[in-house]
């Protein structure tokens, strides 16, 4: 119990960090220095101790918004097996919970972005909604995968490719099930090549936009709930890519910060190599994501 608590705690202090790793990457490659890994823990303090204003047009789903985008990764969370440990919530079927919570935090901030009357915001909301419509299938398609490969329909024994041998078995399904899932962490959590977190520019934005009138407390929520979707589904690739010994302990939660560092890397690799797509080719991508999903099933049948 302990230790679940502390791989718990620690993806909830980590969250912020990967959003630094991320940033650090991307400078690096750019030859400058940039900001600190731990730049978003001051921007945080920072935003956590301003005030903000609240549009009267607006209703409790405006603020409802930023809540639940910060409360579904952590129930997420929760239905992850960390560092070896079962997860905190298992039951069989768990996994569509965890694509529920997901949809229902989009749909929460889809609404709010809609609930101030802003057609940017409401631009932003229909464009999130549209590519997270296309983004789910692979998700499901993987998670399928692995439940024909485990013989479960648990996270924590679809997870546990370990004990079923998969990289012996079927190496070829595990790594394309990777690729679909590293195309969703992308697609899911607006980076580039489908979103840029760092643009201004109105027309092109798409998650950015659907926050444009969120400041103060409400938009800590949202930058917090930002970095800790990422970690989830980082975790979610790291706990399939590097199966932990059960009760792993200390290096099991080693390994785990380590694949997420290595994961915020990659992420900041990929973002300093190519530039944002076209928005009519990002459907063509996502389809591509369910395509290798969907191989990975396939590859499964006997």
């Amino acid at each position: 119990m302990v230790s679940s608590i502390a791989n718990l705690v620690m993806v909830l202090a980590f969250a912020p960090l990967l959003l630094g790793v991320i940033n650090k990457t991307k400078a690096l490659v750019a030859g400058r220095t940039g900001p600190p890994v731990v730049q978003v823990y001051y921007d945080l303090v920072k935003l956590f101790g301003k005030g903000f204003v609240v549009s009267r047009t607006t209703t409790w789903v405006f603020l409802a918004g930023p809540v639940l985008s910060v409360v579904a990764p952590v129930v997420a969370v929760l239905l992850l097996p960390l560092a070896g440990r079962p997860a905190w919530l298992s039951f069989p079927g768990d996994m569509l919970l965890f694509v529920a919570v997901f949809a229902l935090a989009r749909f929460f901030i889809a609404t709010a972005a809609m609930d101030t009357g802003s057609p940017f915001e409401g631009m932003g909301a229909a464009r999130e909604v549209t590519f997270s419509a296309l983004a789910e299938p692979a998700l499901l398609f993987g998670m399928l995968a692995l439940t024909r490969l485990s013989g479960s329909v648990s996270l924590t024994g679809m997870l546990d490719i370990r004990t079923a041998g998969a990289w012996q078995r079927a190496s070829a399904s595990v790594v394309l099930i990777l690729a679909s899932w590293f195309i969703v962490l992308l697609a899911e959590n607006a980076r580039v090549p489908f979103d840029d977190p760092n643009t201004h520019l109105e027309l092109t934005m798409i998650h950015e936009a659907m926050v444009l009138d969120h400041a103060g407390p409400a938009f800590g929520f949202i930058l917090y709930g930002v970095a800790l979707k990422l970690t989830v589904f980082a975790a979610l690739l790291v706990t399939l890519l590097i199966p932990a010994r059960p009760g792993g302990g200390a290096l099991g939660l080693a390994l785990l910060v380590g694949g997420l560092a290595g994961v915020g890397v990659v992420v900041g690799l990929v973002e300093s190599s190519m530039a944002r797509l076209r928005l009519v080719r990002v459907p063509q991508l996502l389809v591509t994501a369910t395509l290798l999903a969907g191989f990975a099933v396939v590859l499964l049948v006997r």
